[in-house]
């Protein structure tokens, strides 16, 4: 079975946050960048995101640009990619707006977590369980086995660590947004974990493009 190509796509601060303590999303992209995330997330199979992240932003997590959808749908492809989030306690609010808006919805749970995941939502999403705990390979197996060969992964910082400290990513975009967060228990792009070859494996950098004010750094974590 083959597994997804994964794509990881966070913008961070010059100090690497994503994020600041206020509580509410602080906008680091601009729109160049966002128009750029838009673009990758037409071109997947899927998004994924952390239930973090829908706790956090309640994000809608649609590709926006109506050409696109479009294309999508001149493709044979659905007009959104499939939507994807991870919960291992299955704590999941069925008021997000994640789960009403675009078209398939997947969450990826425990054993435990899947009863009060499908308790919770009952028909608007797909609950698969992957075991004791969330299983991160066996994710990926499962997508790869619905046809999905390209995840964009959005976040947050847990599920990025995951992917990373798993050795299963293999793509990072990185967008560095010319400000300082500098608040220490601000989130970041990874926390700490055991990383495949430590801190002497050094990722390959592919590209490097500019939009506005904003670095994009593409780097291949594997090479």
């Amino acid at each position: 079975m083959t597994r997804p190509h994964v794509l990881l796509s966070v913008a961070v601060s010059v100090d690497g946050h994503i994020d600041d303590r206020s509580g509410h999303r602080f906008p680091l992209s601009n729109a160049d960048d966002f128009d750029h995330v838009d673009r990758i997330r037409a071109e997947s199979c899927a998004i994924l995101v952390g239930a973090g992240t829908l706790r956090a932003d309640n994000p809608r997590l649609l590709v926006n640009d109506p050409d696109r959808r479009a294309a999508r749908l001149a493709d044979g492809r659905a007009e959104f990619p499939i939507k994807v989030t991870v919960s291992g306690s299955g704590d999941l609010d069925p008021e997000w707006k994640f789960w009403h808006h675009g078209g398939e919805k997947i969450v990826y749970t425990s054993d435990s977590g899947a009863r009060r995941a499908s308790a919770a939502l009952g028909g608007l999403a797909e609950v698969v369980a992957l075991g004791p705990t969330v299983d991160f390979g066996a994710l990926l197996d499962d997508l790869g086995g619905r046809g999905v060969d390209r995840l964009m992964v959005e976040g947050g910082e847990q599920v990025h660590t995951a992917f990373l400290a798993a050795g299963l990513a293999d793509e990072i975009r990185m967008a560095v947004a010319p400000m300082l967060i500098g608040q220490a228990s601000a989130p970041r792009f990874v926390g700490a974990a055991d990383f495949p070859g430590g801190p002497a494996h050094r990722f390959h950098l592919e590209e490097v493009t500019r939009l506005g004010d904003v670095a994009v750094l593409r780097y291949f974590p594997k090479h």
